[in-house]
């Protein structure tokens, strides 16, 4: 993700600070929202000691950080002592979380709406391996979120038998470095102040990305006497972004200039709609054609007369296709898997378009986990962030002649099927949603990139970037406390075993107030797996009919509806006949606009569209 110069709107703001400077909190419930309200201490006294989990949440507390989402657990029981009783509860607000992933998912949600870091609490190893799944697709996102764990303590002699010995680790931030932008863990107040803001500067300058402090228990239960003075944090700013050269701006000018059929391909780009008009001014000057990526949020107004085919998902369309084989020369705006999406239109992993790549992404790799894709080419490579590339070239490219005609694609047909249909989602929701301003915060697999258009950055947020399950409701309600207050209204489109694997989110959104809703495209089955199974059974000759062995969520059926409902959100549903759909989603709607966090479970043919 990008940094920011103006956000696209004002998301929420960070919670205020109800403490007085002692870290006692004013008595002042009956005037906060609900939730923070909800868990608001009550002191009796003046602390008069001092301990080393302090200086660490005071250190939170300065850094701006507005929420922490965690699963309790006793490797920092001093650290959460010092949350509640030290700063209030406020600054950053604790927020209970069912599972770890769900903690760490609702943060990625949150930075994907925002642009804005929150942090995460994070038990020992065993917290953390819970984690790993939500931090992966975090790494893979570019998304900056603070974890801070806890071990120990590091010292055998002070351990508890049993218990912290196994929840001890001599390298636990090893269970994540690989997907981690960096990782630390402090062994005194100064080096805690310090592995802080340097994990904040770090997290947040570009490429973003999650970062780990791991706190031993004999660091939080050190007794202090004043606490040490807190650096200015506005000196550990994280920099400016970088600009590429001189030379190399040139170049790209030049050949975006002088192209007979320029193309954009827009990839990770910023929230700002300063940002998002300056693409829109770049594309209409070149009369370039843009290609955008479902897999992240919204980057260009999908229904200009620029943007002629499909936003390109895994399987690009024939016209997408045609339009990378045609072009003479490609502007690349951080696009995830550019290699990839070259040897899908050419059969290799090169074209024979001059190739301009603005991406600083070639600073986060690892060696160990693979998100780094096929190595592309490019012929002038920017260094630096998309939006700056495109703000520097704006005015050194010249203005081209009208784009020759572009390839059409055919018109959305709905599938042929008794049953719902994902199309049948789409449009009922299209509906639904006529006049409302609308973040859909995800889509499932199935789901056809002509459905819906965007025409602002917050209009979607894209996927979960490590491309498995369970990230979609906390995503979803990350997304919903980023932009509670505004006049957006968060939705997603979940497929069920996405749903079902990170469902205890819901408690969480509805415990603390973050209106959603959640429409569950239930094909009672993990369709995806259905035909890479078909595909191998064709292969090697034998039945395809026996797909669905292995497969298929039913007998019973699961209702998630009930599912929702458990956890305090409200539950329509399953709903099987289409002419119930829209009423349904205008239902959900009703109710999320009144606060409320809605789940519908819709029955749907299995199907790709």
């Amino acid at each position: 993700m990008a940094q920011q110069t103006q956000q696209a709107e004002s998301p929420a703001a960070a919670p205020p600070n109800h403490s007085q400077p002692n870290g006692k909190p004013m008595n002042a419930k009956n005037d906060l929202p609900r939730e923070l309200a909800l868990e608001l201490p009550t002191h009796e006294g003046t602390p008069t000691e001092t301990w080393g989990s302090d200086a660490i949440a005071a250190m939170l507390k300065a850094l701006d950080i507005p929420y922490i989402t965690l699963n309790p657990g006793a490797s920092y029981k001093g650290f959460h002592d010092s949350l509640v009783n030290y700063l209030g509860n406020a600054n950053p607000k604790m927020m209970v979380c069912l599972h770890e992933e769900s903690a760490v998912a609702i943060a990625h949600g949150f930075a994907k709406a925002s642009g804005k870091m929150m942090a995460v609490a994070l038990h020992s190893n065993v917290g953390l391996l819970h984690a790993s799944m939500a931090i992966f697709n975090a790494w893979c996102a570019r998304v900056p979120i603070l974890m801070l764990g806890a071990t120990g303590p590091m010292d055998a002699d002070q351990r508890r038998p049993w218990i912290e010995w196994i929840h001890t680790c001599a390298d636990q931030g090893a269970l994540v470095r690989d997907y981690v932008k960096w990782d630390n863990q402090p062994s005194s107040v100064p080096a805690a102040y310090e592995a802080l803001l340097r994990a904040s500067q770090i997290a947040q300058t570009a490429p973003q990305g999650p970062v780990y402090i791991n706190l031993d228990v004999g660091l939080q239960e050190q007794k202090l006497g004043a606490l040490p003075p807190l650096p200015d944090v506005k000196r550990y700013a994280p920099p400016a972004p970088a600009a590429p050269s001189a030379d190399a701006l040139r170049e790209a000018a030049a050949l975006l200039s002088n192209a007979k059929r320029p193309l954009i391909l827009a990839g990770r780009t910023s929230l700002s709609i300063e940002d998002w008009n300056r693409r829109v001014a770049f594309a209409e000057k070149l009369n370039a054609y843009v290609l955008t990526d479902p897999r992240v949020g919204a980057s260009f107004p999908t229904d200009h007369r620029l943007h002629p085919a499909a936003p390109v998902p895994m399987r690009p369309s024939a016209a997408a296709i045609q339009l990378i084989k045609e072009a003479d020369v490609i502007l690349s705006l951080d696009w995830v898997d550019l290699g990839g999406l070259f040897k899908q239109a050419t059969g290799q992993a090169t074209v024979s378009a001059m190739v301009i790549n603005a991406s600083c992404d070639v600073y986060s790799h690892r060696a160990t986990t693979m998100e780094y894709q096929i190595l592309p080419p490019a012929d002038v490579a920017l260094l630096c962030e998309p939006d700056v590339a495109v703000a520097m070239l704006l005015d050194l490219v010249k203005a081209r002649p009208e784009a020759a005609p572009a390839p059409k694609e055919a018109p959305i047909k709905r599938p042929e099927t008794k049953e719902i249909a994902i199309y049948d989602i789409a449009q009922a929701f299209n509906k639904a949603t006529e006049g409302l301003e609308v973040c859909l915060a995800r889509h499932p697999i199935g789901w056809n990139s002509r459905y819906r258009h965007f025409r602002h950055p917050l209009d979607y947020l894209g996927g979960d970037g490590g491309g498995g399950l369970g990230a979609g409701p906390g995503t979803t309600a990350g997304a919903a406390l980023a932009l509670k207050g505004t006049s957006r209204i968060v939705a997603a489109v979940l497929g069920d075993g996405d749903f079902l694997m990170g469902v205890t989110a819901i408690w969480t959104a509805v415990r603390y107030d973050m209106p959603c809703l959640m429409i569950i495209s239930n094909n009672r089955g993990y369709y995806n797996d259905e035909v890479h199974q078909s595909n191998v059974a064709k292969t090697r000759a034998r039945p395809v009919e026996n797909k669905w062995i292995g497969q298929r969520i039913i007998g019973p059926d699961v209702d998630l509806a009930a599912m929702g409902r458990a956890q305090g959100a409200i539950g329509i549903g399953p709903i099987i006949d289409v002419k119930d759909l829209q009423p349904a989603i205008e239902q959900g709607l009703k109710h999320v606009r009144e606060g409320k966090v809605c789940v519908i479970d819709v029955h749907v043919a299995p199907g790709y569209e």
